[in-house]
């Protein structure tokens, strides 16, 4: 679907900032209120903003450290459905927070959070891997988030450079 530039410019701002209200978006935009509504409503509809998320970084509230991991998958596609079908029974898992079709050594790589390394395991043994058409599977633990879907996690530092002044 080909958007104005308007519509454009208000996917663009909720992408860094989902909070930002209709009335900011409006002056933002040049456009009224309703008008910015509207636009809204459509983009909505049409699922092209598809939901209004936050950004948090779990590693600085206790008890709440969790364990996320990417898996590579290769997989046996189907005829007819290709990695379609297998991807859509891998999403269905709770525990799945993403998966994506890939170029290169594997066919699918899924994000999965659990509160353990034993709980990411036992996902990959007993529900993952058991899958007909998963052949392989390699898991990668995410040891820290440096930076995430643009934002940056680690607190800014100080410029340490001299100022210059004429």
């Amino acid at each position: 679907m080909q958007l104005t530039d308007k519509e454009l410019e208000i996917v663009e701002i909720l992408e860094k900032d989902s909070r930002t209200s209709n009335e900011d978006l409006a002056a933002m935009t040049s456009l009224t209120v309703s008008e910015t509504e509207e636009v809204l409503k459509k983009l909505e509809d049409q699922k092209i903003i598809v939901r209004y998320t936050s950004i948090v970084d779990w590693s600085k509230i206790s008890g709440h450290e969790g364990v996320t991991a990417m898996i590579d998958v290769k997989v046996t596609p189907k005829r007819g459905v290709g990695f379609d079908e297998i991807a859509k029974r891998i999403y269905r898992f709770k525990e799945v927070k993403s998966v994506y079709l890939m170029s290169g050594a594997y066919d699918l790589s899924v994000i999965i959070e659990g509160q353990s390394m034993n709980e990411v395991a036992r996902f990959v043994s007993q529900k993952l891997s058991t899958l007909d058409s998963v052949i392989s599977t390699t898991t990668h633990f995410i040891l820290k988030k440096y930076k995430h879907d643009g934002t940056i996690f680690e607190p800014d530092e100080e410029d340490k450079r001299i100022v210059v002044s004429p």
